[in-house]
C-alpha cells in the first residue's frame, strides 16, 4: 500500500480495510490521527471526526485541505471540495494553492522550468518547492547582515575593554583583551527563521529537484546559527529597508516552522503537518481579490469589530464582527460574509433555502442593523460550484410597518482562473450591480 493518498474534504479514512466510501490508511497512521482526535484540544477536534461505517471507526477530515504526515512516512493529502460534478486532484490542487498565496500575501515565486507543473506534485512536495524558490530569490538578492554585539578574548584591543570581565579572565594573561565589540554578521531572527526551515524541508523533501536545491540553500546559510527560540525570532523579525524580497520566505519559513494550525505530531513522533482552515483561506482569498473590482470611491475594511450587540451592566457584550465592510466616502454601504458552503440553487424552497444556514440571515440582519443603520446592501458570498452558479434572487427583510430596507444578496465567487474578476460589483441606489462573467 502506497504511503501517499490523496483525499477531499469530508472523505473517511479507515485502517487497513476495504469499505466503500473510505480511504484506507495504514493501522498505525490511524492510531497516531486518532490519537490527535482525543486530545483535550478544541482545534484538533475541528478538524477531524470519530464516526462508524459499518460498525467500524473510521475518521472524517472536515473543513479543512493541506497535508498530513504521520510518524511512519504516510504522507495524507487533503483538498477542498468544488462542488464539480467532475472533481480532479488537479484542479482542486491548483486553487488551494492559489488562495494559500492570498493567505501568505506575500510574493509567489514560480519555477523557471517551464515543464514543471506543481499542480501534479504532492502538496507537502510543492509547499517545499515555493519555499526553496523564496529562499533562492533572497540568496540571489543578497543574504543581508547587521551589526550584532560580540563579546570574546582576544589578542588585540577591539571595541570596548571589559574591565571586570578582563582582570576575571588575563590577570596571567597580559598578551589578551576581554572586549566587547560589533561584528557584521548574517545572524540576525530572519536568518535564523530562513535556515532552520531549510534544516527541517531537507529532510522532509523527496523529489530530487528539491533535495539537492535544500542542500545548496542550506550551505549558503550554514554560517548562520539555527533559532533557538522561534516564537521569539518571528516576534523580533523586522525587515529593513530594501528586504522585501524576504517576506515571501519568511512567510513559509513561518508556515513550515509554525504550521497554520496545531497539528504538529504527538509525544516522541514529529510529523510535521500543514492544514489549512478552509473558510478561512475562502475569507483570505476573497478579501485579497475584492478590491480591484470595487468602485474606485469605494474601499474595503476587514474584520471590522466596531460593534455590539447589547449592552449589559454599563458594558457592552457580544461584538459583531462581519468579515467584510465596504465603505464609500467614509460611510458604511455594504456588509459582506463568507461562507465556506456549497450551495445548490435548485434547491429553492422554504425547507432547504438552497443549503443558507438560517442562522447566517440573523447574522447578516444584525450587521445591517447596527453597521448599516438598517439600510443598505448585505451580502453572503459562497464560492460557484457546477449547482451555484448564479447570483440568487434578492432576499427582503421584512420590518413590520417599515419600506424593507435591508437587502441580501447571496453571490458565487469564482475560485479557478477563468477570469481575473471572480466577482464585479458595485453599490448604486438600487443595492448592488452584480456582473457574472460570460463564461
Amino acid at each position: 500500500m502506497s504511503n501517499s493518498v490523496t483525499v477531499f474534504e469530508y472523505d473517511k479514512l479507515i485502517a487497513d480495510d476495504n469499505v466503500y466510501g473510505c480511504i484506507t490508511i495504514s493501522s498505525q497512521a490511524f492510531a497516531e490521527l486518532q490519537a490527535r482526535l482525543e486530545l483535550d484540544d478544541t482545534h484538533e477536534r475541528k478538524w477531524l471526526r470519530l464516526r462508524s461505517v459499518q460498525h467500524k471507526p473510521v475518521l472524517q477530515i472536515t473543513g479543512y485541505a493541506g497535508v498530513l504526515c504521520t510518524s511512519d512516512g504516510t504522507q495524507i493529502e487533503v483538498l477542498p471540495k468544488l462542488g464539480r460534478r467532475l472533481e480532479t486532484h488537479e484542479q482542486s490542487r491548483s486553487i488551494l494553492l492559489r488562495m494559500v498565496k492570498a493567505l501568505l500575501d506575500c510574493p509567489w515565486y514560480e519555477s523557471e522550468d517551464a515543464r514543471l507543473n506543481v499542480t501534479q506534485m504532492p502538496l507537502l512536495e510543492i509547499f517545499i518547492h515555493k519555499f526553496l524558490l523564496a529562499t533562492r530569490e533572497v540568496v540571489r538578492r543578497g543574504v543581508r547582515n547587521q551589526y550584532v554585539s560580540q563579546q570574546d578574548n582576544l589578542l588585540t584591543l577591539r571595541g570596548k575593554l571589559m574591565v571586570s570581565s578582563h582582570i576575571a579572565a588575563n590577570l596571567f594573561r597580559p598578551e589578551r583583551f576581554y572586549t566587547e565589540h560589533d561584528e557584521f554578521l548574517p545572524d540576525r531572527p530572519e536568518n535564523r527563521l530562513i535556515h532552520s526551515a531549510l534544516s527541517r524541508v531537507k529532510h522532509l523533501a523527496q523529489r530530487i529537484d528539491n533535495q539537492r536545491l535544500a542542500r545548496e540553500l542550506a550551505f549558503v546559510f550554514a554560517e548562520v546559527p539555527q533559532s533557538q527560540n522561534i516564537d521569539k525570532d518571528l516576534q523580533s523579525k523586522n525587515l529593513d529597508r530594501g528586504m522585501h524580497y524576504y517576506q515571501s520566505a519568511l512567510a513559509w519559513a513561518e508556515l513550515i516552522l509554525k504550521g497554520y494550525s496545531p497539528l504538529t505530531g504527538i509525544g516522541k513522533t514529529h510529523a510535521p503537518s500543514l492544514m489549512f482552515p478552509m473558510p478561512k483561506l475562502f475569507e483570505a482569498y476573497v478579501a485579497k481579490t475584492l478590491p480591484v473590482q470595487l468602485a474606485r470611491e469605494c474601499r474595503l475594511q476587514t474584520q471590522v469589530k466596531t460593534e455590539y450587540l447589547v449592552e449589559h451592566k454599563q458594558q457592552r457584550w457580544m461584538q459583531l464582527k462581519p468579515d467584510l465592510l465596504v465603505q464609500k466616502m467614509g460611510h458604511n454601504v455594504m456588509v459582506l460574509d463568507t461562507k465556506w458552503k456549497l450551495l445548490d440553487q435548485s434547491k429553492a424552497n422554504s425547507k432547504d433555502k438552497y443549503g443558507i444556514s438560517q442562522s447566517d440571515f440573523y447574522q447578516l440582519y444584525a450587521y445591517g442593523k447596527y453597521y448599516l443603520n438598517g439600510k443598505g446592501v448585505l451580502i453572503l458570498i459562497y464560492p460557484r460550484t457546477d449547482y451555484f452558479n448564479q447570483p440568487l434572487p434578492v432576499f427582503n427583510f421584512v420590518d413590520i410597518g417599515e419600506e424593507n430596507k435591508l437587502k441580501l444578496w447571496v453571490l458565487p465567487y469564482i475560485l479557478d482562473e477563468t477570469t481575473d474578476y471572480p466577482l464585479i460589483n458595485q453599490p448604486n441606489q438600487d443595492g448592488l450591480e452584480y456582473i457574472l462573467p460570460e463564461n
